[in-house]
């Protein structure tokens, strides 16, 4: 019923671009160039080569028609100068050699150089390109347009404002074009999500009333959004839709299928309606909410929470006065022989849990180099299974990420010991650096770092124990989004280079503390690095013992 996935525009200026990059398979494995902007920037290299290959063959295709155009001038003035007296130009022996020159050896000059295939060279240079160069997959350009419908949704983006290049009332890029639009719609369709398909192809079918030079078709259009419609429950918009389709191109099979379809159904609404006698004064709106699975999963969150947790991305939330009076800044050694002669700058953001902000405790020397090690061994960052312990990919999760040990490099090892110094936790049971990069709408949704009881699997290969407590060094500002947040909390951590957050995970007896659960809101604009360390348990007896008060008292450190 629905239209063929496999359709493409032919007509699509933007979107024959990139299909001509996704024809070619890329040496990426697993198509995950849109989890991290650092790899990203690699496609511009990319299109660079290409567009320089391109603007040569075009170079060469123009040298053959100039060519072709030369001769086609002097065979014409020939021509004409014989029609205006055949008999004497051909009583001329030179006109008459000339003429059966031109059509033996001159023609079959023109026939090969019709015939001959100029920049055979640049196609084959990049079909070369395949083994050296990185080239988007279809899951890369699929997962770049869900990142934008998850953006659009988080931050409460206008449909046409963001075809106009505009995120948050700020100019950011080009205007897409109707086939832009159609694709971002079509990729929705592919993922079956109706609602931002419906949002998207409405859209493409606006910009389409505005273009002179077409990049879509008013049928390929209104076949997507008609059965997006009749998905989303609107039977009788489909219908028209449908039947303006029919107008357009009269032989159209799907849309005969689907119209004989649409008829039946109406017919059997009107049907119930009567038996019920319902008159159709209250109609059942459209869901075009969000559908959240509950499967028990630890990363699964209930509409109030995700509804917390979008407006903590957008800045719309915050915690209570009364609890933002009591907080203050200070400087701290934290009984740190080293700390006593440099201070730490410490700014509290909340009290139970205790959380705070460490400020300039990486410096942008440390972040560069830490960069240098991360980005070669960049990948997807995996996610624990809750029920079997073993590492995944989730859609939850879109960034890549990757590990350095304190051997490698003395600056490791001091950012290791600073750690150390800051919280008065061990390191010997600590898990290596963690570096983050965040892509394309790059966020982590609502989580626990710490294993939940039912989580028996969970770091029983480290044996160390649980995850006590949480570093997360910012090491690059953010222009708009990529905010850390604690739903239950009310609180949201803004990006800024060279700070820390720090909290406790668990509780002095070891129990979760369930209100540290945390997300990375989705990148808005500008790119995301993070760096963690997160502290287990074992080695921690003595310096974080277990005390004889209530778990939930201020943890003072």
């Amino acid at each position: 019923m629905g239209p063929t996935v496999g359709r493409s525009l032919l007509t699509v200026s933007l979107m024959a671009a990139v299909a001509v990059l996704l024809q070619l398979q890329s040496v990426h494995v697993g198509g995950e160039l849109f989890t991290a902007l650092a790899d990203m920037e690699e496609l511009l290299e990319t299109e660079a080569v290409l567009i320089t290959n391109l603007d040569n063959y075009v170079q060469a295709q123009e040298e053959k028609l100039l060519q072709l155009r030369q001769k086609v001038n002097e065979y014409r003035r020939e021509h004409s100068e014989a029609a205006r007296d055949v008999s004497a130009y051909l009583s001329n022996p030179v006109n008459a050699f000339l003429l059966t020159k031109r059509l033996t050896t001159d023609w079959r000059y023109v026939e090969k150089l019709m015939t001959y295939e100029v920049g055979k060279e640049f196609l084959e240079n990049v079909t070369s390109y395949r083994s050296v160069l990185k080239f988007p997959s279809d899951e890369d350009l699929n997962g770049a347009a869900v990142a934008l419908m998850r953006l659009q949704d988080t931050y409460n983006l206008d449909t046409a404002s963001l075809a106009r290049g505009m995120l948050n009332g700020v100019q950011y890029s080009t205007e897409l074009s109707a086939g832009d639009c159609f694709e971002l719609g079509r990729q929705s369709y592919l993922n079956g999500d109706y609602y931002h398909t419906v949002l998207w192809m409405r859209e493409a079918m606006d910009r389409l009333t505005h273009e002179v030079n077409r990049t879509a078709t008013k049928a390929d259009v209104l076949e997507y959004l008609a059965f997006s419609t009749f998905k989303q429950g609107n039977i009788q918009t489909a219908l028209t839709m449908t039947e303006e389709l029919l107008e357009l191109v009269p032989d159209h099979e799907r849309a005969v299928s689907n119209k004989a379809y649409y008829v039946k159904e109406l017919e059997k609404e009107a049907l119930q309606k009567v038996l019920r006698g319902d008159d159709g004064s209250e109609e059942v709106p459209i869901d075009t909410s969000t559908k959240i699975v509950t499967d028990g999963s630890p990363h699964v969150y209930d509409r109030n929470e995700r509804k917390l947790y979008e407006q903590l991305c957008r800045g719309e939330q915050q915690p209570p006065i009364e609890l933002r009076s009591r907080l203050v800044c200070r400087y701290t050694s934290n009984q740190s022989a080293f700390l006593r002669l440099a201070p730490l700058k410490l700014e509290e953001v909340y009290l139970r849990p205790y959380i705070v902000i460490y400020h300039e405790v990486m410096s942008d020397r440390e972040i560069e180099r830490i960069k240098h090690y991360a980005r070669p061994r960049f990948r997807r960052a995996t996610v624990q299974n809750y029920k079997t312990g073993e590492l995944e990919f989730a859609n939850y999760r879109i960034s890549k990420s990757a590990w350095l040990k304190d051997a490698e490099d003395e600056m490791i090892l001091t950012i290791s010991q600073r750690v150390e110094d800051m919280t008065g936790l061990t390191m010997e049971t600590a898990e290596e650096l963690q570096v983050v990069n965040y892509g394309i709408g790059g966020h982590y949704e609502p989580h626990f770092d710490f294993a939940r009881r039912e989580e028996r699997n969970a770091f029983k290969s480290l044996g160390t124990g649980n995850r006590i407590a949480t570093v997360l060094f910012y090491m690059s500002d953010v222009t708009q989004g990529g905010a850390t947040v604690f739903p239950s909390l009310h609180l949201a951590l803004w990006p800024r280079k060279g700070t820390a957050a720090f909290w406790f995970n668990l509780f002095p007896s070891g129990e979760g503390d369930y209100a540290t659960r945390h997300a990375a809101c989705p990148v808005l604009t500008g790119t995301k690095w993070v760096s963690n360390k997160w502290i287990h348990e074992r080695g921690q007896e003595f310096r974080r013992p277990c005390g004889l008060h209530p778990d939930h008292g201020v943890e003072e450190f």
